[in-house]
């Protein structure tokens, strides 16, 4: 019998990073800041360019056209609620 995951890993040739960015676990309060430090909150390339106060045109967030966005947000969550649960840590720093 084979499973839907089985089926997709063929399908999808990034199946395997994927996969490992989703088994990546948090071990040490530092790798948890380190990440959360290095994957932003928001998407940093959406912004609005002005000319003399007037918006001339808005770059919309292109972060989702990212393959491996859903993994690495979830490595990012994972990592603040490493620091929130085991640490005890104040994460809205992060946020």
């Amino acid at each position: 019998m084979i499973t839907i995951t089985q089926v997709h890993s063929h399908k999808d040739l990034l199946y395997p990073i994927r996969r490992w960015l989703e088994g990546i676990e948090i071990h040490s309060p530092q790798q948890a800041h380190l990440l959360c430090k290095a994957i932003p909150a928001q998407c940093p390339f959406e912004r609005d360019v002005k000319l003399f106060g007037r918006i001339l045109f808005h770059i919309p967030p292109m972060c989702k056209l990212n393959p491996f966005y859903e993994e690495v947000v979830g490595l990012r969550f994972k990592a603040l609620c490493y620091l929130a649960d085991e640490c005890g840590e104040d994460v809205t720093a992060y946020c």
